[in-house]
């Protein structure tokens, strides 16, 4: 019985010693085959690095702003009994606009006339009395000032009367008419828009390390979003404050607007030549690979592997970045012209990382864009 078990014992101590040569063989192997195992090449697209001259800019979001811009209100409440314009029209100044009725300030009007004229001929009596010794001075004093107060109230009811008279305050462009006739408006209510469209402003804000580069006069270029509306004006004024939330400082630009495409609260580029040019580096922006340690791209070099074998790989650079301008970020430092940086796919890159070209479909490149749908 002891026998027979020792030779049990024997040969499963026989066969596991086997599976377990085998078992070492394949891990042996496969370790031999992954230290072997190369990952295959990634296609990417690349872009021969290029110096250009990029002129010095200055690009901010502005707003437009009318000279002139008003909601036309009511001075006074009263009656709308004539409407003299419609909406969108062209008004100059002093155009008649809405007329409230004056019919109870006429009364008084006439009444203050007729008081005023009597009160006129009684200080012409007293004046032949005074010169009489007849009418003491009091009395004549005491009559001239009834004529003068009489006269007073008729300027009263007269600047009654123009206030609910709504005149245009400048020339300029009509929005929608917000008033009808016979509504009783009450004082403040607004009647309609009016923008004095040419010239025109537009608002924008600067860094404040940019503001001193900025002078009265120098040449400002807008472009509404989506639309073909370009012009060129002039910087006129720069705020005397800087906020201190943003350490930004507004700044105003003046442009003739005849055609009146530039209306107020439109959003717009505006672009500020200053004048001087930089010498970077154009790449396409899908080049960059952004990180919070520090941008960079990928450049492609022949390299070599572990046994020396010849490769074409990759090696991360890391760049100083400039300003953007269209498809296109300007690299001001970390790169020399004539490497080759890869475009597309740098997300799937790493360093030393094999790659294959192909650039047969290349990125966006342009400077200047314009959209299909724009």
């Amino acid at each position: 019985m002891k026998k027979r078990m020792v030779l049990m014992l024997a040969l499963i101590a026989v066969f596991l010693t086997a599976i377990g040569a085998v078992k070492y063989g394949q891990i042996k192997k496969g370790m031999a085959q992954q230290a072997n195992f190369q990952m295959p090449p990634e296609a990417v697209t690349t872009v021969v690095a290029k110096k250009q001259d990029w002129a010095a800019t200055l690009s901010a979001i502005g707003s437009v702003a009318a000279v002139h811009g008003v909601v036309v209100t009511s001075d006074l409440p009263g009656v709308v009994e004539k409407i003299s314009f419609e909406s969108g029209r062209t008004v100059r100044q002093g155009d008649l606009l809405v007329q409230l009725d004056t019919r109870q300030e006429a009364a008084q009007l006439a009444a203050a006339q007729a008081q005023s004229e009597l009160a006129k001929l009684t200080v012409d009596r007293i004046t032949g009395l005074r010169q009489t010794g007849i009418v003491a001075q009091a009395d004549w004093d005491k009559a001239d000032a009834e004529l003068k107060q009489a006269q007073a109230k008729i300027g009263e009811i007269k600047a009654t009367i123009a206030r609910k008279t709504i005149r245009a305050p400048f020339g300029g462009i009509l929005g929608i008419r917000q008033v009808n006739l016979g509504q009783y408006l009450e004082a403040g209510a607004p009647i309609v828009p009016l923008q004095s469209l040419d010239p025109i402003y537009v608002n924008f804000s600067v860094p404040q390390q940019d503001a001193a580069r900025l002078t009265n006069g120098i040449q400002v270029k807008v472009k509404a979003e989506n639309a073909n509306t370009a012009a060129t004006g002039k910087l006129t004024a720069t705020d005397s404050l800087i906020d201190s939330a943003t350490r930004n400082v507004q700044v105003q630009a003046t442009f003739a607007n005849p055609n009146g495409r530039l209306r107020p609260g439109m959003y717009v580029t505006a672009s500020v030549d200053l004048g001087s040019a930089t010498t970077i580096i154009p790449l396409p922006a899908s080049a960059i690979n952004y990180a919070p340690y520090g941008d960079s791209v990928y450049v492609v070099e022949e390299m070599k592997d572990q046994k020396g074998k010849a490769y074409k790989g990759v090696r991360q650079q890391f760049v100083k970045l400039g300003p953007g301008r269209g498809d296109q970020i300007a690299v001001l430092d970390g790169l020399k012209p004539g490497e080759e940086v890869v475009t597309s796919g740098v997300f799937k890159l790493r360093q030393g990382a094999s790659v294959q070209v192909n650039n047969k479909t290349m990125p966006a490149n342009n400077p200047a864009p314009k959209p299909e749908d724009s």
